[in-house]
């Protein structure tokens, strides 16, 4: 149910992450590992959204499995399909689709990237650069791809959202 959209990103234990996404109908949530710079790679494919690509893709690292999210933009709307793979040591090479489709939704492109900036600005707040870094351990906190993001979200989405309006961007 476009709107209804839920976005969050909470750090765990060294190197582990529970990312949630929720539509209204359902859910999706699983642990994700720092073998991949996940949070990067979610706001760098937000950013995508932006450009001339219809299709962005994130792997998510599950140890052994992978989630991989495939999106699609079609006019303002971005239909989100995530496929589970068993192994991401052989999964890496097939198609999308090879995958079991665990969860899809379509929502509006501002919606969605409003929801994932705002969780990401929320890992920010919660922790800081300093503390996401030791509790990651691999990758810094991708402050550039959430400056980005926020930028692109507020010049092309005409947010009217508070958050939009008060959040100092660069």
């Amino acid at each position: 149910m476009a709107g209804d959209l839920r976005f969050s990103w909470e750090l765990g234990g060294s190197g582990w992450a529970t990312c949630r996404i929720a539509d209204g109908t359902s859910e999706w949530k699983d642990i994700v590992s720092y073998l991949s710079d996940a949070l990067a790679d979610t706001l760098h494919a937000m950013v995508g959204l932006y450009g001339a690509s219809d299709v962005e893709r994130i792997s998510f690292e599950l140890e052994p499995a992978e989630a991989r999210w495939r999106l699609r933009r079609r006019g303002a709307d971005v239909t989100i399909d995530i496929y589970r793979f068993p192994d991401s040591m052989t999964s890496w090479d097939q198609p999308d689709d090879a995958g079991s489709l665990s969860w899809s939704t379509t929502q509006p492109r501002s919606v969605l990237c409003h929801a994932v900036m705002e969780a990401a600005e929320e890992v920010l707040r919660t922790h800081g650069e300093a503390g996401y870094r030791k509790k990651w351990d691999a990758h810094p906190f991708p402050v550039a791809a959430l400056h980005d993001l926020r930028r692109l979200h507020r010049q092309n989405d005409s947010c009217r959202q508070e958050e939009c309006r008060r959040v100092p961007g660069p």
